[in-house]
């Protein structure tokens, strides 16, 4: 249960994008690496530990050795649906009510956000003399609610009635007309005046902690599973994997953001930041573009992102023949329409460590009339063209606030990829591969 406590423990404290960074952050210091700075030089010493950041919400580490022939790469990423405070957002109802005014971020489950406490976190902008600086903000007590109108006034709430975002979805925030008051509470928090407060981008999020539970606590439950499950598991194995990765390769994990709008950012999978940070190690050993090229072409990349379980209520929404279970193990996604990267050949590689390693896996295509959403591994391919397997743990309720997983689960993916960092995949010829993967992990 110490992974598990650890993992909760992280999401728990990682509200949004840029909390989850930090503390991703902070597990790499810790544990000896340095920041690099996107504008300063790189000085990469043989066997030095780095991380970068990007908008303080995306985050690449690696451990660099010279004369390596490609990268591991494991990518997560560090945001979840939620809703964002708009600008100007405080607006009163008469003189009963003050109201905050938000907007979804990403594909939500609307119904779970009502009748249970939230809170905010974020980022504030303050002037500091002649600086802009930005802090980090977290409130762990409960701040608002969004209240559903009683049945009695809405006859309709238990026939499939449909909320609509901007007027059924907008938080309570305070009692008569109470506007100004959200720059104070910042203000208070932060230790500064509030007309410093320059502008913000904060977050609404379910405060409500991890949890096991069920016979033999078979199930886990929490906020943000999707993507901090697979993003705290992968950090873990790429730290743990320190001294048993393959010697031909560099480690790599990345923590991109923005996922669950597209990607299509400057700190997004879609963006340059996984190619700049791997080009600039190239050429810190002395590398030019067609190293590059070579490093790429032997490299492989293990998006992992979270997967849809089968459901107990509603098994015919799933493919009956490619169907997942909750501590079924690891999950292999695979869709003919590529929104997830898995091919024949990666999925053979995966599958070949799992069966060397022991590490249960299961396959999973979405029913042939269900698209099915789309993940990090095909987004990040199209910047960077690095051979691809799209992974997860099956989960139920994804993008509510609060999703369940299974238990036994966590342990399968942690040892998946903290084996992926010591696998020494090379091809012989054309059409012929090997894997071999560390004694430490059989």
């Amino acid at each position: 249960m110490e992974l598990i406590n650890k993992m909760m423990k992280f999401i728990n404290e990682s509200p949004c994008n840029y909390w989850a960074v930090e503390n991703a952050s902070a597990l790499l210091a810790d544990n000896g690496y340095r920041e690099l700075s996107e504008r300063d030089p790189w000085e990469l010493q043989d066997g030095g530990k780095y991380y970068v950041k990007r908008n303080s919400s995306s985050l690449i580490a690696f451990r660099y050795r010279k004369n390596r022939q490609g990268f591991l790469l494991v990518a997560t990423h560090s945001d979840s649906p939620c809703f964002k405070v708009k600008e100007n957002p405080e607006v009163s109802v008469g003189e009963q009510y003050t109201k905050l005014l938000v907007e979804p971020y990403g594909g939500m489950i609307l119904a779970p956000w009502l009748d249970r406490p939230l809170s905010l976190a974020g980022r504030v902008f303050v002037k500091e003399k002649e600086t802009i600086t930005e802090k980090l903000v977290r409130f762990e007590e409960d701040m608002l609610l969004i209240p559903n109108a009683a049945v009695h006034l809405n006859k309709e709430i238990n026939n499939g009635y449909v909320y609509k975002k901007h007027v059924d979805m907008q938080p309570l925030w305070g009692s008569g007309n109470v506007k100004g008051a959200l720059n104070k509470v910042l203000a208070e928090k932060l230790g500064c005046n509030e007309d410093d407060i320059l502008e913000k981008d904060l977050f609404v999020y379910n405060p409500m902690k991890c949890s096991t539970w069920g016979y033999e606590n078979a199930f886990l439950s929490g906020p943000r599973l999707d993507d901090l499950e697979c993003a705290y598991l992968g950090l873990s194995a790429f730290v743990e994997s320190e001294g048993k990765e393959a010697d031909n390769k560099i480690p790599i994990f990345c923590l991109f953001d923005n996922e669950e709008v597209g990607s299509g950012t400057r700190q997004g999978a879609e963006s340059d930041f996984l190619k700049d940070v791997l080009l600039r190690i190239l050429l810190a050993d002395g590398g030019n573009r067609e190293d590059y090229c070579r490093a790429v072409a032997s490299s492989f990349l293990v998006s992992a992102d979270n997967a849809h379980g089968v459901h107990p209520n509603a098994p015919e929404l799933s493919d009956g023949n490619n169907a997942c279970s909750l501590n079924g193990g690891v999950v292999i996604k695979y869709q003919a329409s590529q929104r997830y990267s898995s091919d024949g050949f990666s999925g053979s590689v995966f599958t070949t460590l799992c069966e060397k390693t022991g590490v249960k896996y299961q396959r999973y295509a979405n029913r042939s009339d269900m698209p099915g959403g789309s993940t990090l591994g095909n987004i990040s391919a199209t910047k960077v063209a690095i051979p691809t397997v799209d992974i997860g743990l099956a989960q139920l309720a994804m993008h509510s606030p609060y999703e369940t997983a299974g238990q036994r689960d966590v342990a399968e993916m942690q040892k998946a990829l903290r084996s992926f960092y010591g696998m020494h995949l090379e091809q012989t010829n054309e059409k012929t591969w090997t894997v071999e993967v560390n004694h430490n992990e059989k």
